[in-house]
């Protein structure tokens, strides 16, 4: 597998990143980071190993400079995030001719659906803990399948999830982690997000 430390060019923004490409590869999931997160999120980083495994290349990369990421404000700007999400693809696809899903946790969910939402060429969705209600105006344009992650105890963001899902028209489903808090940290939940997480790219990524 190729591992590439790269630099995303996202409409004159530099973002540091790193792309992995197994050969061959079924395609590329871009991973949209949740506030106070970065590339180097440990979650999201096992999530693209289980991926990669599963022959999935993957691209995760800053959403934010750091000078941008010290005002909170930028942390929950949705559109932007979702600009960002959309260049990085635009960027992916001058490099690597595969067919592209969105992985968000958190804020990223609602940057995932809000992004894809505004494009006919995004294959899947999965978000994990999304602040999908964050995205609420765009939900009901998604037609790539999409797949909510939640835990079971993350009370506030499983009920804005099931709220969301009443307002996709696309393919979806919903998927409940037992005994799972947002961040996931409970043993075995967040290797159930990774194989969910593979289980459906794998499916909609090859049509």
């Amino acid at each position: 597998m190729n591992v590439e430390q790269v630099v995303v060019d996202a409409r004159g923004v530099q973002l540091p990143g790193e792309l992995a490409v197994p050969a061959p590869a079924a395609g590329l999931v871009i991973f949209a980071h949740g506030s106070d997160s970065s590339r180097h999120s440990p979650r999201n980083k096992y999530v693209a190993h289980v991926l990669n495994r599963a022959r999935v290349a993957t691209l995760l990369f800053d959403l934010l400079t750091p000078t941008e990421a010290q005002d909170r404000r930028n942390v929950f700007d949705i559109p932007a995030l979702a600009d960002r999400l959309r260049a990085a693809h635009e960027w992916a696809g001058r490099r690597l001719d595969l067919a592209v899903g969105y992985f968000g946790a958190s804020t990223g969910g609602a940057a995932a659906l809000w992004s894809a939402g505004s494009a006919s060429d995004v294959h899947a969705v999965v978000s994990r803990g999304g602040r999908v209600d964050l995205a609420a105006a765009h939900l009901a344009d998604v037609t790539a399948p999409t797949l909510l992650i939640v835990g079971e105890l993350d009370f506030d963001v499983l009920r804005h999830n099931r709220d969301a899902q009443q307002q996709l028209h696309c393919p979806n489903q919903l998927e409940v982690v037992p005994n799972a808090t947002h961040l996931f940290t409970e043993p075995g939940t967040l290797e159930r997000v990774a194989d969910l997480a593979r289980d459906w790219f794998q499916t909609h990524l090859r049509g």
